[in-house]
């Protein structure tokens, strides 16, 4: 009687956690299945323990079955096969289909990766003292973290990537100088949601800071309890693959380059593949392909591509078409600071820089360079992101700002 019940409660708390685990870290379950957050959250922080009381379930079931004889065959067949495909497929998904490149990245030179990147290709690149990083959206796809130990000319930059928000970020994996151990887990909302490994904390990666270090306030905006809290975000800007080649002929490229493991490359070509027939979807559709968005706004069409920044709580947007007709420059202000944003066609990106001249800037190349200065290129911007996935985080957020519009606010 006590191997019984032994049997039949392993073999309910196996298969409870298991849907659980497929549910909410499953990803390919959210396109059938809306995924509250706050369940996903409490998933990625207790992980570990919870694959461990599903998978000794299964264990005592097992025990149960064939030492006591407890429980018909076919009902213990049916559920250990069930309980680790619940288990084992989100584990694999997460940890190996979507094993990251944070510190083992390869970067070519633009000879190479012109044998991989067409000359249109949309790149995410990261700058500094004349050392450049080109990462093309369509290899980010499914490492989403690219970085190495050589750095970014010496300082430590990790590129994340999400493909569901078609935005790149490039942040310093360190927190009060302590660094992080990141890991891609899930998204949400349209989008990544990362964990630091050694506190067990999500991180959103449109915000940079772990979970129980944020705050929410009235307006709906979400921030770090102090700035020291949150990754420091990186420049990172988008530009086409040739305008890189003209901006930066010395730069390198990330390419992820197919596994040499026999079992690795097919696992990961056919990874590739759902990836690439489902972000191409994703683009093409205005519906989400995974619609766990809490927030709708019409202002805009959803996949429309807009360059934010949030400084101090004031979020704003832009599309890049606005720019082009505002004579490809605009000066604003954005929590209180001077912004100067152009357009610039030879290289076919658009940037932002902080405005420290003390006056509208009417001329700026696009390295920065003013009649009065050079510029620092903003750090917050997130750029060419989905209008859906921005509103649905800033909620708050004004479009198009002007510098009129600044003045009257």
């Amino acid at each position: 009687m006590l191997a019984a019940i032994v049997f039949y409660l392993s073999l309910l708390i196996s298969l409870g956690i298991g849907f659980l685990y497929f549910r909410d870290l499953g990803d390919v379950s959210q396109m059938v299945l809306k995924v509250k957050r706050e369940n996903m959250v409490r998933f990625i922080r207790n992980e570990y323990r919870l694959i461990v009381v599903a998978s000794g379930c299964l264990v005592l079931m097992t025990v149960t079955h064939f030492g006591f004889g407890s429980g018909p065959g076919w009902i213990y067949w049916i559920g250990l096969i069930l309980g680790l495909f619940l288990i084992g497929f989100p584990y694999v998904w997460v940890h190996v289909g979507l094993r990251n490149q944070k510190s083992s990245a390869q970067y070519f030179d633009i000879d190479e990766a012109r044998e991989f990147v067409s000359p249109s290709s949309p790149v995410l690149v990261n700058e500094n003292e004349g050392v450049a990083r080109a990462h093309p959206d369509a290899q980010l796809m499914r490492p989403h973290l690219a970085g190495n130990e050589e750095g970014l000319g010496g300082r430590n930059v990790v590129m994340t990537y999400c493909a569901m928000a078609n935005l790149g970020i490039g942040y310093t994996p360190e927190v009060e100088g302590k660094a992080l151990d990141l890991e891609v887990v899930a998204q949400h909302g349209n989008n990544l949601i990362l964990r630091d490994n050694n506190t067990g904390e999500p991180i959103q990666q449109i915000y940079g800071f772990r979970e129980a270090d944020s705050s929410k306030t009235d307006s709906g905006a979400v921030c770090p309890l102090k700035p020291s809290l949150a990754m420091k975000p990186w420049p990172t800007f988008r530009m086409t693959f040739r305008g890189f080649q003209k901006a930066y002929p010395d730069g390198t490229v990330f390419l992820n380059k197919p596994s040499s493991n026999p079992l690795l490359f097919l696992f990961d070509s056919a990874m590739e593949m759902l990836f690439a027939a489902s972000i191409g979807k994703h683009h093409r559709e205005a519906a989400p392909v995974m619609d766990n968005m809490s927030h709708f706004d019409d202002r805009l069409d959803n996949k429309t591509y807009v360059w934010g920044v949030d400084i101090d709580g004031d979020a704003v947007c832009w599309t890049d078409d606005f720019v082009v007709e505002q004579g490809n420059l605009v000066n604003t202000q954005v929590g209180g600071r001077p912004i100067v944003i152009a357009w610039h066609p030879r290289y076919e990106s658009l940037g932002f820089w902080y405005n420290t001249t003390g006056a509208p800037v009417t001329e700026i190349d696009f390295f920065g360079n003013t009649p009065n200065g050079k510029l620092e290129r903003v750090e917050a911007l997130k750029p060419g992101m989905f209008w859906h996935v921005w509103v649905e985080f800033y909620p708050h957020t004004d479009i198009n700002r002007t510098s009129e519009q600044a003045k009257a606010a």
